[in-house]
């Protein structure tokens, strides 16, 4: 019979909240139930292993994430869209280092198409990325791109990686620039063979 008070929900919540503070690798059945004072077993009738906690979190984080990068694109094209769509990832990458980790992770089949936020996540950065005029294979290696550099700054800002003492927002701003110069002339043919 499941606890008054506790549900899947407050459940998941609750674990996303945790992943922030004590990292994604450190999240466990255990460390829930010690948040809401229950025993292990109390958790069980919400969320089945580990694994499937961290799909909770992954779920409910690409929901959030997908929110708040809509909103940042919406009614914008071009630069606009990239620096919007840039800074709204950036922000809960910095924010929610625990939930962005967990949007990272490979979900199971049966999970990952079923997750809202995890699909709007792609639709939203291929049509960021259209605004370039880019078609396929090109717009699929140009959105590897975007990602890994946006990936790599805020994994490294997290982490307080940037130890020369330039401002960071001065280096987003550059790398943005930078961006958006290399997407307005990306080649338009690829060459499969090197």
């Amino acid at each position: 019979m499941p606890r008054q008070g506790l549900t899947t929900e407050r459940v998941s919540a609750a674990a996303a909240e945790l992943a922030d503070e004590v990292g994604l690798s450190r999240l466990t059945v255990a460390a829930v139930a010690r948040h809401f004072g229950v025993t292990d077993a109390a958790l069980y009738v919400h969320v089945r292993s580990r694994d499937t906690l961290i799909e909770q979190v992954a779920v409910r984080a690409a929901a959030t994430f997908s929110d708040e990068l809509a909103l940042a694109v919406a009614g914008r094209a071009g630069k606009q869209a990239l620096v919007g769509f840039a800074d709204a990832y950036r922000a809960f990458a910095v924010a929610h280092p625990g939930q962005y980790a967990a949007t990272q992770l490979p979900l199971p089949p049966e999970v990952g198409t079923r997750s809202a936020g995890h699909l709007r996540l792609i639709e939203l950065s291929y049509a960021m990325l259209r605004g370039y005029g880019l078609d396929e294979p090109a717009l699929t290696d140009a959105m590897r791109f975007v990602r890994s550099t946006f990936h790599g700054f805020a994994s490294l800002e997290t982490v307080d990686g940037f130890g020369h003492p330039r401002e960071i927002d001065a280096s987003w701003s550059g790398i943005l620039d930078a961006v958006h110069t290399t997407l307005s002339n990306w080649p338009t043919s690829t060459k499969e063979q090197r």
